[in-house]
């Protein structure tokens, strides 16, 4: 499937469809994305299609955004339908990448449907994505960029948990009743992971 994408026409049609900050958005976590695949030898091309296409869905406006939810049965719990733009477009994006970009590939559907909120055991691609996303270098204004960013190379779960842990400390400083429940599990699954190996690591001494 990989080697008859064409990443140029990929990029291309994301120039097209995105704002300009979207776009330059999108071409920096999929040069981060790249890199993080390096260091934790994932696959190249798959991190670089992933990357390009996780905000696909992104500059569409909100109205279209459920209405291809609901066209197409993609469950919409209420915190999504108050902030399409935020929470739905993944989603959205995840039903686009297939249906107008011919992607087959499971993980990199994944990586795009859970790349604002994550999910519990999240495969080595969605984690990329995922921390790519918070932190690829047109980020300024992030908690702890740069402890993350050096993090992101040495461990990328603690990096992880470190995004997860600042966006829900954002979301609840900022009194947003907008917090996506799967935010949270996701910070409580890679928590619980940290703690249980901290654990073992004591234990064995």
């Amino acid at each position: 499937m990989k080697k008859s994408i064409d990443i140029k026409k990929i990029r291309r049609a994301m120039e097209k469809a995105q704002t300009e900050n979207r776009y330059e958005h999108t071409l920096g976590v999929t040069y981060t994305a790249s890199a993080l695949a390096m260091c934790y030898d994932y696959d190249l091309r798959t991190a670089q299609i992933a990357g390009l296409l996780h905000d696909c869905a992104k500059c569409i406006d909100n109205t279209k955004l459920i209405q291809i939810c609901e066209k197409h049965n993609i469950p919409i719990n209420e915190v999504e339908r108050k902030n399409p733009s935020k929470l739905l477009h993944a989603k959205a994006g995840s039903f686009i990448a297939m249906e107008s970009y011919g992607i087959t590939d499971t993980d990199i559907i994944n990586a795009i449907l859970n790349h604002t909120t994550g999910r519990p055991n999240m495969s080595l691609l969605e984690k990329i994505i995922f921390v790519a996303d918070y932190m690829e270098p047109n980020r300024m204004d992030a908690p702890n960029l740069s402890e993350i960013r050096k993090t992101a190379f040495t461990d990328l779960n603690k990096a992880l948990l470190m995004i997860l842990k600042d966006t829900l400390t954002y979301l609840q400083e900022s009194g947003a009743e907008n917090i996506d429940p799967m935010t949270q599990k996701t910070y409580e699954y890679y928590r619980a992971k940290a703690d249980s190996t901290g654990k073992e690591q004591n234990e064995s001494f």
